[in-house]
């Protein structure tokens, strides 16, 4: 069993989130919409969000890489699988090169929606109350376009890192802390971008120090 998380590993992730979340913004700026996973022109995903980003992140070198127009298992994108920047690595617990525990949402009521270009404009709910990217309970193959699909009903399981608890990263990125056994339909409301429902925060933070 591990022992249990430390303040400067819920800071690293912390930090790691900010700097996710700093490239999206980025990103947005200059391309007027936020990253998504890349699809080709039948709509089928290639690459993840996670690889669109890298210019963003330092990582220019790497992303130049990729073939953009292969899906992330081709011969050519697959060799890339164990170049994963350190920023996406998981914190204090152990999983196969290449996995990370960053995703974003997506699915009917989910942030990314595959072939549309959605700006902050989009996210009527409001930024600081919905969510860009989170700690997923799994991990998943870094460039893979695999990320928590929430249609409405059950949420996927989050927390994979920290027993439960989880970081996430806010559209406006801002990044807290939450505690684990949250309620799907609370995590409903933070997921979907458009529902009309906003909601105190503050009672589903960890405010454990």
């Amino acid at each position: 069993k591990l022992p249990p998380p430390t303040e400067e590993q819920y800071a690293t992730a912390q930090n790691n989130l900010k700097e996710i979340a700093l490239a999206w913004h980025n990103f947005e700026a200059a391309n007027g919409h936020l990253p998504s996973n890349v699809a080709d022109k039948k709509g089928k995903l290639l690459l993840s969000w996670r690889v669109q980003i890298l210019p963003y992140i330092e990582e220019e070198e790497l992303y130049k890489q990729f073939k953009l127009d292969e899906p992330w298992d081709s011969e050519n994108n697959k060799k890339l699988i164990d170049k994963m920047p350190k920023l996406y690595a998981p914190i204090r617990v152990k999983a196969d090169a290449g996995l990370t525990y960053y995703q974003s949402t997506t699915g009917k009521q989910g942030l990314l929606k595959p072939g549309e270009k959605l700006g902050f404009a989009n996210i009527t709910d409001g930024t600081s109350n919905t969510f860009m990217v989170v700690e997923a309970a799994k991990p998943v193959v870094w460039s893979k376009p695999d990320d928590l699909v929430f249609d409405g009903k059950d949420f996927p399981a989050l927390g994979g890192m920290f027993d439960g608890k989880f970081n996430a990263a806010f559209c406006d990125g801002s990044v807290r802390r939450f505690r684990k056994g949250l309620n799907s339909e609370l995590l409903g409301k933070l997921v979907d971008p458009a529902d009309g429902n906003a909601f105190d925060l503050e009672h589903a933070l960890d405010d454990e120090k």
